[in-house]
């Protein structure tokens, strides 16, 4: 699996605590070998047509969704309370 940040997800990315950033990169890699791993919790977001989100913790979540069938696009990471907005 191909995953392509946007640079507004890098420059948020930077700003995470530490230990968000570590986790993040566990995640990222079971996302790279299978974007099913039930380890991920991935969920359908009803209010955005074809994008998905994957927890890096209880709190904090990634925003994706698909171009091709194996690239991904990851375009939001934060802290659910405000990534939900």
């Amino acid at each position: 699996m191909e995953i392509i940040k946007t640079a507004d997800f890098k420059k948020i990315f930077k700003k995470l605590p530490k230990e968000i950033q570590r986790l993040y990169i566990s995640q990222e890699i079971k996302f790279k070998r299978n974007w099913r791993d039930s380890r991920l919790h991935i969920k359908k977001i009803k209010s955005l047509a074809q994008c998905f989100t994957f927890r890096i913790t209880r709190r904090y979540r990634v925003f994706f969704y698909f171009q091709e069938e194996e690239k991904a696009i990851f375009f939001e990471i934060d802290h659910r309370k405000d990534i939900y907005r």
